[in-house]
């Protein structure tokens, strides 16, 4: 059997290649992670102004009834 060498950069670029795809896949977690942060609080928000649309309805209601 012959013994085939590789070159000592192929190693780095394997290296390289496994480093790019974890930071890929990180990157992508904490940007959903952030999405779903400013998601819940523009939820928050229009749920607030729903309320406060409501509440002022109500007012109007009983102020004229």
């Amino acid at each position: 059997m012959k013994k085939i060498d590789i070159p000592f950069w192929i190693y780095f670029v394997v290296a390289g290649i496994i480093l790019s795809a974890y930071m890929v896949i990180r990157t992508g977690r904490e940007e959903r992670m952030i999405e779903e942060e400013i998601i819940e609080k523009e939820g928050e928000i229009y749920m607030q102004r729903l309320e406060r649309e409501r509440e002022e309805k109500k007012n109007t209601q009983n102020s004229a009834g």
